[in-house]
């Protein structure tokens, strides 16, 4: 039996009845924590910054003392299973679910849906809260500052309670609804949890290849191997969809990964030819310059394109007889970063000068024997792009599994929840 089907008949003649959230679930808004009194160990304090849409991540966690506080903290205790919500700022309405065993502590703009077990699996209300998550977002108001009322929320949004008068009947349709979805959200944190592991693998082979124990290598400034030229400024509103290719210095990390042969954006001819914008061809390895965060400054991407490509002033691109995509891998090792890291200059924007990148040396394998050292280089290129293949392609790696794996969940929890008001399914 095809899973359409088996759907189908699973729904076929289910009495529905939609319910308002504060009929079938209680709510618990967080506590007022001090950042002040933010701790580096203790109990764990579950920000909206911890809720990524779909689970809780404990990566970035603050702890607090409870001996700081008169209140109870108690009463704002999160547990394994809690289904937790986001109740203002740009991570309104997300959902995540604690599946940890230690208990942590609610913050302030952080509520915790409490359902009825008598009436609503707690795992079946997950699922729906994710389905109706542009809804939710709509009742805080939208915009800019979204904020959601907590009486709001339990009023206003009304979920599908199946067999309403039959409690067994109910949680037997409800579970089996969760059986189906969890089959797909657990197949999906395997292969995120295969990804993560593939990343980090494919972070060590980065800097070990580069870290050569042979005695054939020599480490080079990359200002002795070739020249690094600066482009030139043009703004957001001169870019179009159409035209020559460009890449702005934003664009570099939001987009742009180790090569490109097409850009995502273009400008006018008559751009180039007026600001006499500076051109990167086929071979030249774009570097980013200047950013919020010092760690992604250095990011290279290698130009492979048919056509030359305009560059933004807060980039660099370099031209030396180096293999392109080997320097723009070195950009991305540990040793590279830490090298530029005293030469980027600090503050609102960050940002580093041809001088500081032309100081960082580059191991140059064979560096007697030019035809050697490109195959060696090559060598290690081909390599490392099997694992960004694996671990960043979209068309052909663990991120298209996950997407499709995405995609097929929310295919089939639309199956199973959309019910039509107070109807039975057909």
């Amino acid at each position: 039996m095809s899973d359409k089907i088996f759907i189908k008949e699973l729904l076929k003649g289910v009495e529905v009845e939609w319910k308002p959230l504060n009929e079938v679930c209680e709510f618990k808004n967080g506590f007022a924590f001090k950042s002040n009194l933010f701790k580096d160990s203790g109990l764990p304090i579950i920000r909206i910054t911890n809720l990524d849409g779909k689970n809780v991540d404990l990566s970035d966690v603050k702890y607090f003392n409870p001996t700081d506080y008169k209140e109870n903290i108690n009463n704002y205790q999160v547990n394994k299973n809690d289904i937790l919500i986001a109740m203002s700022g740009a991570t309104t309405g997300k959902i995540g679910f604690y599946n940890y065993d230690k208990t942590a502590y609610l913050n302030q703009r952080v509520g915790k849906f409490i359902p009825n077990d008598k009436k609503l699996n707690n795992r079946y209300l997950y699922h729906l809260l994710l389905s109706i998550v542009e809804e939710i977002y709509i009742i805080a108001g939208g915009g800019a500052q979204p904020n959601l009322s907590s009486n709001i929320l339990m009023s206003k949004i009304q979920i599908p309670i199946p067999y309403p008068n039959n409690v067994d009947k109910s949680l037997e349709v409800q579970n089996e609804i969760i059986r189906i979805l969890d089959n797909f959200t657990e197949l999906t944190a395997e292969l995120t949890a295969e990804l993560t592991a593939r990343r980090k693998q494919y972070s060590f082979y980065l800097d070990k290849l580069f870290t050569f124990e042979d005695s054939q290598v020599e480490f080079k400034p990359l200002g002795e191997l070739g020249e690094f030229i600066r482009g030139k400024r043009f703004v957001r509103t001169d870019m179009k969809d159409e035209g020559f290719p460009c890449i702005h210095y934003g664009e570099m990390y939001t987009h742009y990964n180790i090569w490109a042969k097409e850009s995502k954006s273009f400008v006018s001819q008559k751009l180039i030819e007026t600001k006499k914008l500076r051109v990167a061809q086929y071979g030249d390895v774009v570097i980013v310059a200047a950013g919020e965060t010092i760690e992604d400054i250095g990011r290279g991407t290698a130009w492979l394109g048919n056509t030359g490509v305009v560059i933004h002033d807060a980039c660099f691109f370099f031209k030396s007889s180096l293999n392109p995509k080997y320097v723009a891998y070195f950009t991305r090792t540990r040793s590279f970063h830490d090298q530029i890291k005293k030469h980027i200059s600090s503050g609102k924007i960050s940002a580093i000068n041809s001088n500081g990148l032309s100081k960082a040396q580059i191991p140059i394998p064979y560096p007697k024997d030019q035809d050697k050292s490109l195959q060696e280089q090559q060598r290690i290129v081909d390599i490392l792009d099997k694992f960004d293949t694996l671990t960043n392609s979209i068309s052909e790696g663990l991120p298209k599994e996950i997407k499709l794996r995405e995609q097929q969940y929310e295919y089939y929890r639309d199956l199973l929840l959309t019910f039509p008001k107070d109807k039975e399914v057909e």
